[in-house]
């Protein structure tokens, strides 16, 4: 009864020359026995049938052993939906056909320049649009969530796919559950993926990669390069306040930018490993100023 019920869940494909492993979750389709759940059981807690029904069944493929979701203390990136009419709504704007062929595009592509030794896993989930919200997360190794909205195109999908299979490789090879990360290093971080995005689909990343370089919003930032506070990174990236909408993702692009400017001939695989404080000491971003 429960491989009936889930049938089609889960579409699996290997890279064509490596057989790295993949594998397109679309958890959405388990929202109908969620909402079946709840009127077979008019007592039940949305956030209990939700557990049982959704999140249950592609826990071990979406969330088991995930880096980011373990030390966020098991937060999940999803939560009952508060309109499920809106949701169903959406569901029905996702075409399987063409976004399986999106992010299988995406992955083979992106796996061409930087390979991982585990399957990666892409969930989707129906998500009504928050401005305030990331549309997609990498959850740790191998697992990245799709909030998908109803302003999801194909291109958007495979862009947006590329930077996070690019957190993901680095997380498998590099994350530490043992040491903190300065703003630097996060910045850096979003640097390197939004680069790697860009060279996997030039030119069609969907943020404003150019801001001019002004001293008043480098100021609010640069002294706070070597502080331990997440929190801070991310309000610069996604900028707001003193600073422009996706402010940290320029910066860290371009500070990623202008250490390949003069390291040209290194490669995705090798730049990835090097730390902030490489890429920050021994580019010229400073310059730019």
């Amino acid at each position: 009864m429960e491989e009936k019920r889930n049938k089609g869940l889960i579409y699996s494909f290997k890279h064509p020359d490596t057989d790295q492993e993949f594998n397109i979750v679309h958890a959405y389709k388990l929202y109908d026995n969620y909402e079946s759940k709840l009127e077979e059981e008019s007592t039940i807690a949305a956030v209990q049938a939700f557990e049982e029904e959704v999140i249950e069944p592609i826990f071990d493929a979406c969330y088991q052993d995930a880096e980011y979701f373990e030390r966020s203390g098991k937060t999940y990136s999803i939560e009952p939906p508060e309109d499920l009419e809106q949701v169903k709504g959406i569901i029905n704007t996702i075409d399987e056909e063409k976004t399986n062929s999106a992010i299988k595009e995406a992955l083979i592509e992106s796996a061409n320049y930087i390979s991982s030794k585990k399957a990666t896993n892409v969930c989707i989930y129906p998500t009504p649009f928050d401005p305030d919200l990331p549309q997609m997360i990498t959850e740790g190794t191998g697992k990245i969530s799709v909030l998908y909205t109803i302003f999801f195109d194909e291109e958007f999908l495979k862009v947006g796919i590329a930077h996070e299979y690019h957190h993901s490789v680095w997380t498998e090879r590099y994350f530490n559950n043992d040491s903190a990360d300065t703003i630097l290093d996060i910045l850096i971080l979003e640097g390197k993926a939004v680069m790697f995005e860009n060279i996997v689909y030039p030119g069609n990343s969907y943020g404003d990669l150019n801001y001019p370089f002004h001293k008043e919003y480098w100021e609010l930032v640069e002294p706070e390069l070597n502080l331990y506070d997440a929190y801070r990174a991310y309000e610069i990236i996604y900028g707001g306040d003193d600073l422009p909408e996706n402010y940290g993702y320029s910066v860290g692009y371009n500070l990623v930018k202008s250490y390949l400017d003069t390291h040209p001939s290194l490669t995705p695989e090798e730049w990835t490993e090097l730390t902030g404080d490489v890429i920050y000491e021994d580019g010229n971003y400073i310059e730019l100023y």
